[in-house]
């Protein structure tokens, strides 16, 4: 449970829909996830506020293919 409260509070940003997408996230799928794709949101979660925006919305392609999986699913938030 600490891992799940640690990644909510790193959920917290600096953009208010940046905050919304990434807590339905957390309520919808973090507790789906396995290890891998919990290291993959993790490095979403790196990212600086409108880079992460901008790749939610698809304004950006993610460089890294890996981060695919996670970032389908925060584009569905």
């Amino acid at each position: 449970m600490k891992a799940f409260e640690r990644a909510r509070w790193r959920c917290r940003r600096g953009m208010l829909e940046l905050d919304i997408v990434l807590q339905r996230f957390m309520d919808q799928y973090y507790r789906q996830l396995n290890n891998e794709e919990i290291m993959q949101f993790e490095s979403l979660l790196s990212f600086a506020d409108n880079d992460l925006w901008d790749l939610i919305c698809a304004r950006k392609t993610v460089m890294d293919d890996d981060l695919l999986p996670v970032l389908k699913l925060l584009q569905k938030s």
